[in-house]
């Protein structure tokens, strides 16, 4: 006999001790014949106390469980199976090294039949995937995030502009399906221009999230939206509002601007900071599309502008423009 094949079993054992998952071998009654370091370090169980059991005696709670149909299966039909992972991602109770108590590690599990002469035997194979699990869990909390940040005007917390064409798109889907009414908002803050030449550009991002604060804490239903149109211009989608309602808000917004009382520059029209609001409604027959609704909110706007500043005007189907 040579020297390396007396040296295999010594081999064997080493690798085994080594290896970074946890290996135990069953026989045909579902006995442990073989449990590595890896699993004794995990478990609190030496190989020497569970050698000779039934793996359902060592871990009861396994009984009934998808591991011990695997394992039927294995050493009755042959079948290998891999555990899934949304069913139960801590079938056994093995914990990190040393503490045997606390969170477990979260598995991958690998059953697998073989033959040893004429012998039935099984292999399961423990992977610690709680780094994996982690990392994927960052990485879609870091994917949520990105994607919520996507749809954040960064200066003022509100939606942005990318917010508000998907929701306002959606919103006249949704109106044309159940023929509802639907709202559109464009306001502007007066003399902004003078405004930030005056007090400067810090000053002026203040300013504007101060507005949109205000502007948006008006907006109390879950399906109204605030959005930071762009620049120095806001927008709000109001689904289920008619024009009548739609003037209301905007006029309970231009006041509660008005009211935040922030001074203006010298060369403005008026002594506070207000908003100019142009007001629009969908009409199947007029405003049916949003090219279409956001014209008549922009015309609204404008004539809004030339009436004085700090008022609402609201399109009208009559004058065929605001």
């Amino acid at each position: 006999m040579t020297a390396a094949a007396v040296a295999l079993p010594d081999l064997s054992a080493r690798v085994l001790s080594l290896a970074s998952l946890g290996l135990v071998v069953l026989d045909v009654g579902q006995r442990v014949v073989l449990w590595n370091q890896w699993m004794a370090s995990r478990s609190g169980l030496s190989a020497g106390r569970v050698q000779g059991l039934a793996l359902l005696d060592v871990f009861p709670e396994l009984r009934g469980q998808r591991l011990e149909q695997a394992l039927q299966t294995a050493l009755h039909s042959k079948l290998p199976t891999l555990l899934p992972q949304t069913a139960n991602r801590t079938p056994f109770p093995l914990f990190a090294p040393g503490t045997w108590g606390g969170e477990r590690v979260e598995q991958g599990v690998t059953v697998t039949p073989f033959n040893e002469g004429k012998e039935r035997y099984c292999l399961i194979e423990i992977s610690d995937v709680s780094n994996t699990v982690g990392r994927e869990r960052q990485l879609r909390g870091q994917a949520e995030a990105l994607r919520a940040q996507s749809y954040v005007d960064g200066l003022t917390g509100i939606a942005n502009r990318r917010h508000f064409d998907v929701a306002l798109d959606r919103e006249l889907r949704r109106a044309h399906r159940n023929d509802g009414e639907l709202s559109l908002l464009l306001m502007d803050i007066d003399s902004f221009k003078a405004y930030n030449d005056h007090f400067g550009h810090q000053q002026g991002d203040a300013c504007l999230t101060l507005v949109a604060e205000a502007f948006a804490a008006m907006l109390q239903r879950p399906a109204d939206l605030a959005a930071r149109y762009g620049g120095e211009e806001f927008a709000a989608v109001l689904p289920d509002t008619g024009p009548l309602q739609a003037q209301r808000h905007a006029e309970a917004i231009r006041a509660r601007v008005a009211a935040l009382g922030i001074t203006h520059a010298p060369a403005a029209l008026r002594p506070c900071v207000t908003l100019s609001i142009g007001v629009a409604s969908f009409d199947r027959q007029r405003l049916a599309d949003v090219e279409s609704l956001l014209g008549a909110a922009d015309r609204a706007l404008y004539a809004a502008k030339h009436a004085g500043r700090d008022c609402v005007i609201v399109d009208r189907a009559e004058d065929g423009a605001a």
